[in-house]
């Protein structure tokens, strides 16, 4: 990541310089031409553009840069435009995060008290700040004190971003019945896995709520793949790059809706960065491939399986009425131990919102 990069105004010739760690960087007139900040280019309210860049002369040349006072600058362009430039609101376009802070990978001995938080307490300003600061840092927080009546958590993820409906509806219960349509709602063990990879777009972060548990087994599990995934990468590199670049067929069927969808196991961003993982051993296909490939892609997943089940890596806790788990869906996988029905009733309710949710809530409340 970026440090604090600061920058340099050249007069003769004229151009304009980042600094940073030891490095000097020319930025191009073209690149500074589009973020113009005056009134006539850059709406003050929305901070949209007023002009389309995509008009500008590709040989833009820069023609005067005058230095006013600390990290301000008067630039002028071949094509007539003069502004004035504050340089320290472009450090951001170097933060590689976009301002938010950064992933912090964790394993079994993370104590979970580092994302677990008051319910009743986040109407205050900073405490709701640090909870999405938390989110971010660990893809999971954990809320306690939620009332238990039902379609609670809509109100949960309405807080952090927008519900999103699916053919599930805007929230789905969470109990066992005989002949459900996915195995969450029978009593058998759930492996670690992200929920529905099978759709366009995959649903960015999973809410759990309990209302009821009765039963003493059930436990949640949350499994962090970028822990999980890097220690794939440092034991078979080759495997980790097929399990990254090789589309995987998911599929779910129901009455109504058949939805099937190709992507890697493993999610890069466009940085080639890991963000996390499509991985549900109960709905993915083997892709068809040479066999020596075949062969090698087995190999990585079935250790990215083994890793994902270890102990070493798996949180595994009771869930208890009043307590709410939000973790990222393409990050933090979650599974659950069997239990006995017959034991009481165990009930939780589900919803789904969208990643950037808490992602832009944590951004304006920075700014």
């Amino acid at each position: 990541m970026m440090s604090n990069p600061q920058f340099q105004v050249q007069a003769h010739p004229p151009g304009v310089f980042m600094v940073d760690t030891g490095r000097r960087t020319e930025l191009p007139a073209l690149w500074l031409r589009e973020r113009s900040q005056d009134a006539a280019s850059l709406d003050a309210v929305t901070q949209q553009r007023l002009f389309n860049p995509h008009d500008l002369e590709e040989d833009l040349r820069l023609i005067a840069a005058e230095a006013l006072g600390e990290q301000r600058a008067r630039l002028s362009f071949s094509d007539g435009h003069t502004g004035v430039y504050d340089l320290t609101r472009l450090a951001v376009e170097f933060d590689p995060d976009d301002g938010l802070p950064e992933p912090l990978p964790w394993d079994a001995g993370i104590d979970r008290e580092a994302f677990t938080f008051d319910w009743e307490r986040l109407a205050d300003r900073g405490r709701f700040r640090d909870s999405l600061e938390a989110y971010l840092r660990y893809g999971v927080i954990i809320l306690e004190k939620v009332p238990t009546e039902g379609g609670t958590l809509v109100e949960v993820g309405e807080t952090y971003g927008r519900v999103r409906s699916t053919n599930f509806g805007r929230y789905f219960e969470v109990f066992s019945r005989p002949r459900s349509n996915d195995l969450a709602y029978r009593p058998v063990p759930l492996a670690p896995h992200t929920d529905n990879p099978y759709r366009n777009p995959v649903p960015g972060i999973q809410l759990l709520h309990c209302l009821v548990n009765e039963t003493s087994g059930g436990l949640s599990t949350l499994v962090d793949s970028l822990s999980v995934a890097e220690r794939l990468r440092a034991e078979d590199p080759e495997g980790y790059r097929l399990l990254a670049t090789t589309p995987v067929r998911f599929r779910f069927v129901d009455d109504d809706v058949e939805l099937i969808e190709h992507r890697p196991m493993l999610h890069l961003d466009a940085a080639g960065r890991l963000t996390g993982v499509h991985y549900s051993p109960r709905l993915d296909a083997l892709p068809l491939m040479d066999v020596a490939t075949t062969r090698r892609f087995q190999r990585a997943r079935r250790r990215l399986g083994e890793l994902f089940s270890h102990p070493d890596h798996r949180l595994a806790f009771p869930l208890r009425a009043g307590e709410l788990m939000m973790f990222d869906n393409n990050r933090v996988l979650h599974g659950r131990t069997a239990y006995e029905p017959n034991e009481g009733l165990r009930h939780l309710q589900g919803c789904y919102i969208d990643r950037d949710g808490p992602t832009g809530r944590y951004r304006a409340l920075c700014r």
